[in-house]
């Protein structure tokens, strides 16, 4: 995911959102009241001040000389029809060093985070089974993909949790997760290609994701037989590479209108 937002920044690139921690990733708690972005038209930029517990744990070799960039990369975007939100991770070119799950009640005019930064985490879709219940996937960097978990919300994006798949800490990143209601989903992950057995498993919860039963592991990819090919048709992350940002559109006809910006550069980690 990191990669992408960095490559940003030297060439001018278009995305659209497609396919592609556990219970103990530390969760940054807020300073205070989470910061008001206002929609101007221009790009907005997510508040981020590096500290030094961010780059020791991040693993930075970050100087007043020559300072790490962070940037934003957006992965996902889904609405309820009340609520907008768009997740993904800040990062530097070599770590992941937050989650973060942006949300905007009054049509993309302001925006705020809804859910506290996870340190060293990532998140990458989002879907939602009705107005009230929704779900968006992440996983760990402690370096290599592990721990995935998902946010969960109950009350339409209002108030979310976290909840892992796993009870014990595992290696492996959530490929794929569809929910045909509030109650019945399954998820695919993927344990990467260095796996000691099948790299594929195929999960499946009655419970809304609070507890998952594996179905089906394999060495090949597992696709959701019954998940859309493309989440969510009417709405998209696309890179912009002039202005150097991430905007979320939405599909009126034929036409896709810009509903917000994002700033890919949030400044650069340096010793305090």
């Amino acid at each position: 995911m990191r990669k992408l937002a960095s490559l940003l920044l030297a060439c001018g690139a278009v995305w659209a959102q497609d396919l592609p921690p556990a219970a103990s990733a530390p969760v940054v708690p807020p300073a205070s009241a989470p910061v008001v972005l206002t929609n101007t038209g221009k790009p907005m930029v997510a508040p981020f001040h590096c500290t030094e517990e961010d780059i020791r744990s991040a693993g930075l070799t970050c100087s007043e000389e020559d300072p790490c960039p962070v940037y934003l990369e957006l992965a996902a975007v889904e609405s309820t029809g009340i609520r907008i939100f768009a997740a993904g991770n800040i990062h530097t070119a070599s770590a992941t060093l937050y989650t973060i799950l942006l949300g905007t009640e009054d049509n993309g005019q302001t925006w705020r985070e809804v859910y506290e930064r996870v340190r060293g985490a990532g998140l990458d879709h989002i879907q939602f089974a009705d107005v009230a219940t929704g779900w968006s996937s992440g996983l760990s960097f402690a370096p290599l993909p592990q721990d995935p978990f998902l946010l969960m919300t109950a009350d339409g994006g209002k108030t979310w949790r976290q909840r892992a798949i796993f009870n014990e800490p595992r290696f492996g990143s959530i490929q794929q997760f569809f929910f045909e209601d509030k109650k019945s989903g399954s998820l695919v992950i993927d344990h990467g290609p260095g796996s000691a057995s099948d790299r594929y498993e195929l999960f499946e919860t009655n419970d809304g994701g609070e507890t998952w039963s594996i179905r089906e592991t394999n060495v090949k990819a597992i696709r959701i037989k019954r998940a859309p090919v493309t989440p969510n048709a009417d709405w998209r992350v696309r890179a912009d590479g002039p202005t150097k940002s991430f905007h979320l559109e939405h599909r009126q006809g034929q036409k896709w209108t810009s509903l917000a910006a994002f700033s890919v550069n949030l400044g650069a980690c340096k010793p305090e």
